[in-house]
């Protein structure tokens, strides 16, 4: 049987004609990618092990987002300490506040991955840029180091899910929806260190941003990585960010998976995932009033321009419901700049709603949005784990920008039919 699309960038980056799934191999990396979270972690383990130089000064991106702006003296040391790595060792895509963004729509938004890449991050969902047609995952912060000092990582070969996808969106309906539904389908650990390899003529009707979203939450069903060939969208999406030629890899027509998924965007509806899974699925259809006190739009999931769009549409005219908070955050300065120029961040704010600089934030339970016991929100984040977003007495609900907004406006998990 041919190899997937994943295991052929895999055996490029190997230096082997092919791999199969469970063989393991070292490769080539394009990008080591790390925050201000787990960075710390991995200096402190380069340095402790005598390492004065990294493999690439250019091939590493080092990104303040999770507690930055900073909210307190730890994750100010935190970032002081990587901000003072990147000067000595001189990393060229260091990025801080006033150029930083949330970094998994910062990095394919700069050009630093694009298609046939090979990507480590000390963050779980760097698998993001499989939209892009690369292979990307997340890794621990001593695998960050050692990717840092060799260019290279070692992987067991993925075995793979192919996702067929067909139709068209009906209204109100993203990629958010999407993922939500898979995730819902085959379970939190239904595609445990395999590849979620997307297919099928629907392809066409999914955007970058949609793309990216559903990438994005690979994770969230326990997979390796999440990966989209190569199309037109892909190839435009590229397009002036890189003097980098993309490299496009195909699966065979043979390529064997362990089990093929499919998914008729016609049929399918907003969706929400209720506490404390991203597999507790439920359509808005079916969700009797479910009062909240918080919603955010934003997140590496859903912080791009689309979704402040989709988020303005519905907020714009109308005003959040009294008793609950509204927090909209941009994903990168220029997706803030776009919101700003195209009068999306009015609309956010005549509604009642607050504009972040961009930053995970609240998603992890950061700073700027911590629940209190007995809070709900809802988030067009990616996880919903107890304690997740604040007190582990608090709920969160995941849902798409359409969704938040219309909750926001009703007070309880609402879809934007609502409201018409």
């Amino acid at each position: 049987m041919g190899m997937t699309m994943t295991q052929k960038i895999l055996a490029a980056h190997a230096g082997l004609d092919s791999v199969t799934a469970g063989q393991l191999i070292e490769v080539n990396l394009d990008l080591v990618m790390g925050n201000d979270v787990t960075s710390p972690v991995a200096i402190h383990e380069m340095q402790d092990k005598g390492f004065s130089k990294v493999f690439d000064k250019d091939r590493i991106a080092l990104v303040m987002d999770h507690f930055t702006p900073n909210k307190d003296i730890k994750s100010a040391e935190n970032c002081k300490k990587v901000r003072t790595f990147a000067k000595e060792y001189g990393i060229k895509n260091f990025f801080d506040v006033g150029k930083m963004g949330i970094e998994h729509a910062l990095l394919p938004e700069q050009g630093l991955v694009i298609s046939g890449d090979t990507v480590i991050g000390a963050d779980s969902h760097t698998c993001t840029y499989g939209a892009l047609g690369a292979f990307s995952t997340g890794v621990g912060s001593t695998d960050m180091a050692a990717g840092m000092i060799s260019g290279r990582a070692w992987f067991k070969v993925p075995s793979a899910i192919q996702v067929k996808i067909t139709g068209n969106f009906q209204k109100y309906v993203s990629g958010k929806d999407v993922i939500l539904h898979l995730i819902g389908k085959i379970g939190v650990d239904g595609a445990r260190y395999r590849s979620l390899e997307f297919a099928g003529d629907g392809l066409k009707n999914l955007s970058m941003d949609d793309r990216f979203c559903i990438a994005n939450m690979a994770i969230e069903c326990g997979a390796k990585n999440g990966i989209f060939p190569v199309d037109e969208k892909t190839l435009a999406y590229m397009k002036g960010r890189t003097s980098r030629k993309p490299v496009i890899f195909e699966a065979y027509a043979d390529a064997e998976y362990d089990e093929v998924v499919e998914i008729d965007l016609n049929t399918l509806k907003p969706t929400v995932a209720f506490p404390h899974l991203p597999e507790n699925t439920h359509t808005v259809d079916e969700i009797e009033k479910i009062p909240i006190d918080q919603v955010v739009i934003g997140s590496c999931t859903n912080g791009r321009i689309e979704d402040m769009r989709a988020a303005a549409e519905v907020l714009r005219g109308r005003t959040v419901a009294d008793g609950v908070r509204v927090i909209v955050i941009p994903a990168t300065q220029t997706v803030y700049l776009q919101c700003i120029k195209e009068g999306l961040t009015e609309a956010f704010v005549k509604a009642g709603a607050i504009v972040s600089t961009p930053t995970c934030g609240p998603c992890l339970g950061g700073h700027m949005g911590i629940l209190a016991a007995g809070e709900r929100a809802v988030s067009t984040t990616n996880r919903n784990f107890v304690g997740r977003m604040g007190h582990p007495e608090s709920e969160v609900y995941l849902a798409s920008p359409y969704v938040a907004a219309a909750s926001a406006v009703k007070g309880c998990i609402a879809s934007p039919a609502d409201l018409d």
